[in-house]
């Protein structure tokens, strides 16, 4: 077991223990190691995998041969992080966190060895897992899940071995519709089976509809309302077919896109406080509630949401360096809060834009919020101008006080990054009638002289008027 630390000074120093070498574990660690030099401050941090400090996020694009190398992907290697005095100790594994005794047991995965290490603060940043559904199946050669890049580099060397080019996708959430988009490009024609409605449950059915119809355009075989009953293998033992209640999907490759869930065993083992999501649940400090010398950010913590004032679950890398700077700031003797989110987030399909942020019509209801929802169809620049794209703008505003609650936007180039204008009203509590004075930049190669997050805005104002008492 490690024991007590002594810097060059003969003073005692602390030591910090990140569990986690990814987005939140590894800005956390980075930026107390700013504050805090290596004779103050000892920090061990532990990742089972095989990389650290990498995009998650890129590697359905990665997969789909827009992004040609893995390493771009990378942000900062393990060397790196060395050599700014971390002791980041790669291809291990935390087992157990003994919070009465402040240490955390670790197991080598290449030679078995275990031993504990103590801390006087820990960070917990276990990320999320892909959902794996409990099916016969599930887990044979072909089916893959995509969380890291050691997913991602899996489902690449398949995908090199695999003679047949049909390829299902199960789940049409983030990770369903890109994985979906990448499979394309590599020359696989793509079944998605969704269990909802419309794709993208992020949105609401209407809009989820325009998904929906975009990616059959593009080829894309949609089945929507069907729940996976099994997986078909093969004499060899490989997945062959998705099998729902209805018919057979035949499968050479499999791809889960069924969302994730926080990875919190070892935390719910040690006792510390989850949420209704299974997310660990921290102050604004992102101090784990109750413990004054436990820190948790990233794809394992739940945060609140700004609208509807609850906890929620969301696994962006946005969110998760975020945490990591507040938890470094707060370890290295500074002060910084998380105050929240408010659900913004934004993917493609090809070349169709899927934009969201704020509730969602079943959301607001949730949350006990009256509303009132308007869609406006625009453009992307003036109408004249050449390649002006079609977009379609939802928006949802509190009744009575026309508070902005969401905005949901599905469109072509130009569309996505609007919905940041609401994202930022979202976090100022403007109501939908003060946006529609906002001062946005103007020229016809951009948008139109009302842009069409502001023409919903005008319209939702007098939706909320006409429902006035």
């Amino acid at each position: 077991m490690s024991m007590s630390r002594t810097s060059g000074t003969g003073r005692a120093k602390e030591r910090l223990v990140v569990i986690g070498g990814d987005a939140a574990g590894m800005s956390a660690a980075s930026q107390a190691r700013r504050l805090r030099g290596p004779d103050e401050l000892e920090i061990v941090a532990f990742e089972r995998g095989h990389f650290t400090s990498y995009s998650a996020c890129g590697i359905p694009y990665w997969v789909g041969g827009d992004v040609p190398e893995r390493d771009r992907l990378i942000a900062r290697t393990p060397q790196e992080h060395r050599e700014r005095s971390i002791d980041l100790r790669m291809r291990t594994e935390v087992t157990e966190i003994d919070v009465a005794g402040a240490r955390v047991r670790s197991r080598d995965l290449g030679s078995g060895a275990e031993e504990w290490t103590s801390y006087d603060k820990l960070v917990i940043a276990t990320g999320a897992r892909p959902i794996r559904p409990d099916l016969p199946g599930a887990d044979a050669p072909g089916v893959h899940g995509v969380q890291t890049l050691d997913d991602g580099q899996a489902l690449l060397d398949t995908l090199a071995v695999t003679e047949g080019r049909r390829a299902v996708v199960v789940g049409a959430g983030y990770i369903g519709v890109e994985m979906a988009e990448a499979l394309i490009n590599r020359g696989y024609g793509v079944t998605v089976v969704n269990r909802g409605k419309e794709p993208m449950s992020t949105l609401d059915p209407d809009m989820g509809r325009l998904v929906h119809t975009a990616m059959e355009g593009l080829g894309i075989t949609m089945v929507n309302d069907a729940e996976v009953t099994k997986l078909l293998t093969g004499e060899d033992g490989r997945v062959r077919a998705v099998a729902t209640e209805d018919a057979e999907y035949p499968a050479d490759v499999v791809v889960l896109g069924i969302g994730v869930r926080p990875e919190t065993g070892l935390a719910k083992a040690a006792g510390l406080p989850l949420g209704d999501r299974g997310g660990l649940l921290t102050d604004l400090a992102m101090r784990v509630r109750g413990h004054e010398n436990i820190w948790a950010g990233g794809d394992c913590v739940e945060v609140l949401d700004l609208v509807s004032g609850r906890e929620r679950h969301i696994a962006l890398g946005t969110h998760a360096n975020k945490h990591g700077q507040v938890i470094g700031s707060n370890v290295g003797g500074g002060y910084a809060t998380f105050p929240g989110v408010v659900g913004t987030a934004v993917s493609k399909v090809c070349d169709l834009e899927i934009a969201r942020t704020g509730l969602r019509e079943k959301d607001a209801r949730r949350a006990g919020l009256q509303f009132e929802t308007v869609t406006i169809e625009s453009t992307s620049r003036a109408g004249y101008y050449p390649n002006a794209a079609l977009m379609t703008v939802k928006m949802l505003a509190e009744r009575r006080t026309g508070r902005l609650l969401g905005v949901q936007i599905v469109g072509r180039e130009g569309a996505a990054k609007r919905v940041d204008i609401a994202a930022v009203a979202l976090t100022a509590g403007m109501t939908v009638e003060q946006m529609t004075v906002l001062d946005l930049g103007y020229a016809p190669p951009f948008s139109p002289v009302w842009d069409p997050v502001l023409v919903a805005a005008r319209k939702a104002v007098a939706a909320v008027r006409t429902s006035a008492p």
